[in-house]
């Protein structure tokens, strides 16, 4: 089945008068909403929330799903154990009809596990190590991009756009092109730079050096010199918050800094990194989810989105993580609404059957699965700091600034 695009992203239609009584007082859809809220992640994950939440809110004013209304039960899944314990919860006492999640890979991999046994769908909208959906799992899908999709185009950015400006794409050793990559340990940063490292053996570029950490170290001054010590030309990074900050400052206080910096998500979506770090994040470069400021006219609805964001909750987005987590949820209500049931093979059979061209979603993504249930077509895009907004450079036809090629002002 193909999906007008308005069906999806669309503003909410309200339905008749006579309806909305009736509705009213139907007993609510329980769908649960498992995210880490509190702990090291909890930024992301109320990030991750709010998108969600703004789905809900212009899927309730559209008359609900099933023709009744949404409501949307929490759980706090602060590490992969109390995603499963909270899953649980979700499951019996809650008795939600689907749980949608989650920011973080380890979540969902122990959540999935509970959801898959009771027959129950997973929607999952921000998590994108590869290994979440290596496991056979008939009722778990991914909106978002993955990992190898985001190693793929970190390295080819580095290796075409990078290498052009720099006047090195001509020489096929690029021996003045000196790559490291450093990332946080946990799952996230050890599945992408993995990835990483084999896309740069592909491209024919050498990285020189590879470094992990513990998300929690206290410091990064000797990964710092260890780079600096190597002259490396550019560090692709995959990190959190805290420790991209750290990163920064410690460059900061070592007076050095490679040609540039490119980050894989994570901490390098968020505008508060950029206001931790100041003005020596300007010129950063990100690899992810498409941010706000991306080409509305391959993001169809995407200022509505943004202005019910701000009307909400008073402030500017602060990541493309909710953006990215309102158009997947859109694209599983949607879903859920068509397959008429909760069933869980009726509900299989119509998130496959979705369909939707790429420029055609409030962030550019279009929507296709595969056997595995990721979609396809849920492309990431290069975006750059600069005065606390991280904008959209690649590629062009999603772009609303030209790359920048060095970091700084």
């Amino acid at each position: 089945m193909t999906l007008h695009r308005r069906a999806v992203l669309g503003g909410a239609m309200a339905f008749p008068a006579a309806m909305r009584r009736a509705w009213a007082e139907a007993e609510p859809l329980a769908l649960g909403a498992l995210y880490p809220l509190s702990g090291m992640l909890a930024l992301f994950g109320d990030e991750s929330y709010r998108g969600l939440e703004l789905a809900v809110d212009e899927q309730n004013a559209a008359g609900g799903v099933l023709e009744r209304p949404i409501k949307l039960v929490k759980g706090d899944a602060v590490d992969a154990a109390a995603a499963a314990s909270e899953v649980k919860r979700l499951i019996g006492a809650e008795r939600v009809g689907a749980v949608f999640g989650s920011f973080a890979s380890p979540l969902v991999i122990a959540a999935s596990q509970a959801t898959e046994l009771a027959g129950l769908p997973y929607f999952e909208l921000g998590a994108i190590c590869d290994p979440v959906l290596d496991r056979g799992f008939r009722y778990l899908w991914r909106s978002c991009s993955s990992a190898t999709m985001l190693a793929a185009l970190s390295v080819d950015t580095v290796a075409e756009t990078l290498a052009r400006a720099w006047g090195m794409a001509a020489d096929p050793h690029r021996a003045n092109l000196r790559v490291a990559i450093l990332h946080e340990d946990g799952m996230y940063g050890s599945s992408v730079s993995a990835l990483q490292k084999a896309r740069c053996q592909e491209r024919g570029l050498t990285v020189i050096d590879t470094l992990a950490y513990s998300a929690a170290a206290p410091d990064l001054g000797a990964a710092v010199q260890r780079l600096r010590g190597a002259d490396v030309t550019v560090v692709l990074h995959t990190g959190y918050q805290s420790d991209t900050v750290m990163f920064y400052r410690q460059m900061n206080q070592a007076g050095w800094m490679p040609r540039m910096v490119v980050g894989a998500g994570g901490g390098y979506a968020m505008v508060d990194t950029a206001t931790a770090i100041g003005p020596d994040f300007d010129g950063t470069l990100n690899v992810g989810f498409p941010p706000y400021a991306v080409n509305p006219d391959v993001a169809p609805g995407l200022r509505p989105v943004e202005a019910a964001y701000e009307r909400k909750y008073g402030t500017k987005p602060r990541s493309g993580h909710s953006l990215a987590n309102y158009v997947g949820a859109k694209l599983f209500l949607g879903a859920l609404t068509r397959a008429g049931s909760l069933d869980k093979d009726k509900v299989r059979s119509a998130v496959l059957a979705s369909a939707i061209a790429l420029n055609e979603t409030a962030n550019s993504w279009g929507v296709r699965f595969d056997d595995k249930g990721q979609n396809t077509l849920a492309l990431p895009v290069v975006a750059q700091w600069g005065g606390n907004v991280l904008r959209t450079v690649l590629p062009r036809e999603a772009a609303v600034a030209v790359v920048q090629p060095q970091l700084g002002r």
